[in-house]
């Protein structure tokens, strides 16, 4: 299991790592922006040894924001669940919250249990039910272990890193740089007004085609989110069957 460091708490916009803020601060000199570039791949490198054997995978995102006591944690926790008895690894931010209630649903049924976590000044410390974790620095590294393992996408209610992550997952399939794994938003009272615009604005103006529309699905069934999990897998047979070998000269264990 991979270990990290506590971070002390600080509010929304407090600069611990001032990275990010040279980062996106425009040109440095190119020695600090090679290793910059050096750090990320390292971290890149991190996520790819950390979960080359973890999959296959389905991906929940969601809130950390939702309580024990909440509907929705109640069931991302069923969700976790039964994506365990389908033998399948749930992987998912590794917070508190959706994250939290999906991972100890799977480790509740006897399955695997995995988290991105990310660096950031609040809110986001890794769940106690993972069996394996790593934190990223970068969110466009988090993100691409979030989708790079995972053949369909469990989508919660959640505020805006909720979005980015249905959004980056949607582009991926709409623009074909993924296979068109099966994206299903949970939470039909919640999500009904984003379906509602995406319908009636971006699909009536044109900035999205009709048939768009099909690339999610929108229940509150369980026994739906099975089945389209299930036709995910058979569909992709080929691809997670072929899982990798350990190779103990490398390491992996």
């Amino acid at each position: 299991m991979t270990t990290i460091e506590n971070r002390p708490t600080a509010h929304w916009g407090a600069v611990e790592d001032r990275e990010h803020e040279q980062f996106l601060g425009g040109p440095l000199s190119r020695l600090a922006e090679l290793r910059r570039v050096a750090r990320i791949a390292a971290e890149f490198i991190r996520g790819f040894r950390a979960f080359h054997f973890a999959g296959p995978c389905v991906t929940v995102f969601g809130s950390a924001r939702f309580p024990e006591a909440d509907p929705y944690y109640q069931l991302a926790r069923q969700v976790g669940g039964r994506v365990a008895g389908l033998g399948l690894t749930t992987l998912t931010g590794g917070g508190p919250g959706i994250m939290e209630a999906a991972n100890r649903g799977a480790r509740e049924a006897g399955g695997k249990s995995i988290g991105c976590n990310i660096a950031l000044p609040k809110e986001q410390q890794p769940n106690p039910y993972l069996d394996r974790w790593i934190t990223f620095r970068y969110f466009f590294v988090r993100k691409v272990m979030l989708v790079k393992y995972s053949y369909a996408f469990v989508v919660l209610p959640g505020g805006f890193g909720t979005l980015d992550e249905l959004f980056e997952a949607l582009t991926l399939v709409q623009t074909r740089k993924i296979t068109s794994f099966p994206i299903v938003l949970m939470g039909t009272e919640y999500w009904r007004p984003l379906v509602q615009f995406f319908a009636g604005t971006l699909a009536h103006r044109g900035t999205i085609d009709r048939a768009d529309l099909g690339l999610f699905r929108l229940t509150d069934s369980l026994d739906e989110v099975v089945s389209v999990i299930e036709e995910s897998m058979a569909a992709n047979a080929p691809t997670w069957a072929k899982r990798p070998r350990r190779r103990r000269l490398l390491g992996e264990r």
